[in-house]
C-alpha cells in the first residue's frame, strides 16, 4: 500500500486567523518502506514571518521572499499526494493548513478521511507517555541528532521512522502476497521477501507405528534408575511403563 508521510511548516497556530503555510515536506511508503520519492518546497506566504514562527524554524522574509505561491505549487503537489492515506504528527494541523491554502486557490480540500495521526497512534500504545515528535523519537531509538530546528522535510524523515516503529516495526520480512512484491519494487529489488512457488506436498504420517512402540518400551526398560521412576516403587506407586 502507498502512503504519504508529510509534515508542515507556518507562520503561526490559526490558518482561520490569516496564518500561512511556508514549507511542505512529503516523503513516499509503498509497504512500510520508504521508496526514495519525495515532494518538498517553500511558499512565500505573502505576510510577514513571526519572530517566534521564525524561532521555530529558522525561515526568515528575506528567504521567502523569492520563494513560489502555493497556487502555483498546488498542482505539483496533489500529482504527488494522488489518492494515499497521509500521515502526519498531530495530522489536524497539517491538515487545517493544508486545505485552507487548496482553499484559497480554488481547489478541492483533501477528504479528511485519508488522514492518519501518529500522535493518536502513539497514545493508543502508550497512554499518558509524552506524545511530541522529539519524545517519541528518543522512545523508539530515533537518531535526530541533526535536527537543529523544525524542518518539514527532516520532520517527516523522522516521522516515516517513526510511523514504522509505530505500525509493528521493521519486520517487513513478514508481509505477503501483493504487499511484498510492492515493497521489492519500492525498494529496488535488493530486499528477498516475495513468496516462493513451491510444489505441494502432502504431510508424512507422524505417528509411532506398534513396532516403533515396542523398540521403544525395550530401551526404556533397559535403563537402570531412570530418574522418572525414582520413589515410585518404594511408594507403591506403578513405574511409568508398569
Amino acid at each position: 500500500m502507498r502512503e504519504i508521510i508529510f509534515d508542515t511548516e507556518t507562520t503561526g497556530f490559526d490558518p482561520l486567523n490569516g496564518d500561512r503555510m511556508v514549507e511542505i515536506g512529503c516523503i513516499e511508503m509503498v509497504g512500510r518502506v520508504m521508496t526514495g520519492a519525495t515532494f518538498h518546497c517553500y511558499f512565500n506566504p505573502e505576510r510577514g514571518m513571526p519572530s517566534a514562527a521564525e524561532a521555530v524554524h529558522g525561515l526568515s522574509d528575506t528567504f521567502l521572499s523569492d520563494k513560489a505561491f502555493f497556487a502555483a505549487k498546488a498542482g505539483e503537489l496533489l500529482d504527488f499526494l494522488g489518492t494515499s492515506p497521509l500521515v502526519a504528527h498531530n495530522a489536524s494541523f497539517d491538515f487545517g493548513f493544508l486545505n485552507m491554502e487548496l482553499q484559497r486557490c480554488g481547489r478541492e480540500p483533501i477528504d479528511m478521511g485519508r488522514m492518519v495521526d501518529t500522535i493518536a497512534l502513539a497514545r493508543n500504545k502508550h497512554p499518558g507517555a509524552k506524545m511530541s515528535l522529539d519524545a517519541l523519537c528518543t522512545r523508539y531509538g530515533i537518531d535526530r541528532s541533526h535536527r537543529t530546528k523544525h524542518g518539514a522535510l527532516l520532520d517527516a524523515e523522522l516521522l516515516a521512522q517513526l510511523y514504522i516503529e509505530l505500525t509493528g516495526g521493521k519486520q517487513i520480512g513478514l508481509v505477503l502476497g501483493d504487499t511484498a512484491a510492492e515493497i521489492e519494487a519500492a525498494a529496488g529489488g535488493s530486499i528477498s521477501i516475495l513468496p516462493v512457488d513451491r510444489p505441494f506436498r502432502a504431510p508424512r504420517p507422524h505417528a509411532a507405528s506398534a513396532g516403533e512402540l515396542e523398540r521403544h518400551r525395550d530401551f526404556i526398560a533397559a535403563i537402570k534408575d531412570a530418574l522418572w521412576n525414582e520413589g515410585s516403587s518404594a511408594k507403591g506407586l506403578p513405574t511409568q511403563f508398569e
